[in-house]
């Protein structure tokens, strides 16, 4: 990989990640690579890097000449995924408990306060994005803390898969996501790993029975 296209495939990869989990691609749609490239800016070569990151997350599938389409997660494989994340992140978030900069949680906790205040105000919904990025940035620094490259790979790749399900099923949750994460956020300032375990898999448990909650009412 050359110079120019190890610095624009993250960026690709970040462009096309946020085209699939803000619903502008549909699952089962294919991706044309040209097209991609057009709309992002940038040759097909980085393009092809990063969609070849997103096949190996297991967000993408191969689809033979027709190249490759946004995988179509059901309910058994979001469960599934979901159910991992359970058993591991409540360990990772003991292990993070007072190894994250205060500055860092402090800011986290400003936008997540603000957010609510938003909502409070206008009454309308808080954006998809947003929470995207508040939930990436407090999973990753806690998976950074934990001090296990590996786990933190693993927890990664199972996020983005259960992201692409929970942020367009239950839009119902993002209040009291943000809630639950500035519980988190506050146990980790106090370095209380039991707590931050313990409110961690709350969190995780209270995503999987608001989609439990969401099939039997359909």
């Amino acid at each position: 990989m050359d110079l120019q296209t190890e610095r624009l495939a993250p960026q690709a990869y970040e462009q096309i990640l946020d085209l699939i989990l803000s619903d502008k691609v549909r699952p089962t749609e294919h991706l044309n690579e040209r097209k991609l490239a057009e709309l992002i800016g940038v040759s097909c070569t980085p393009i092809r890097d990063a969609l070849l990151k997103l096949e190996t997350e297991g967000l993408l599938v191969r689809n033979g000449r027709m190249g490759v389409q946004i995988k179509h997660m059901n309910i058994d494989e979001f469960l599934d995924a979901l159910e991992v994340r359970t058993l591991l992140e409540p360990t990772m978030s003991r292990k993070a408990a007072g190894k994250i900069s205060p500055r860092l949680l402090n800011e986290l906790e400003s936008l997540l306060q603000n957010a609510l205040s938003q909502y409070d105000a206008s009454g309308s919904a808080i954006d998809r994005k947003d929470s995207r990025w508040i939930d990436d940035r407090l999973h990753g620094l806690i998976s950074e803390a934990s001090g296990n490259s590996q786990l933190s790979l693993i927890i990664n790749n199972l996020r983005r898969k259960t992201q692409i399900f929970d942020l367009k099923n239950i839009p119902e949750r993002a209040i009291a996501t943000c809630t639950e994460h500035l519980e988190i956020i506050d146990a980790l300032r106090l370095s209380k790993g039991d707590k931050a375990a313990d409110k961690m898999f709350i969190h995780l448990e209270n995503v999987r029975d608001s989609i439990i909650e969401r099939l039997a009412g359909s």
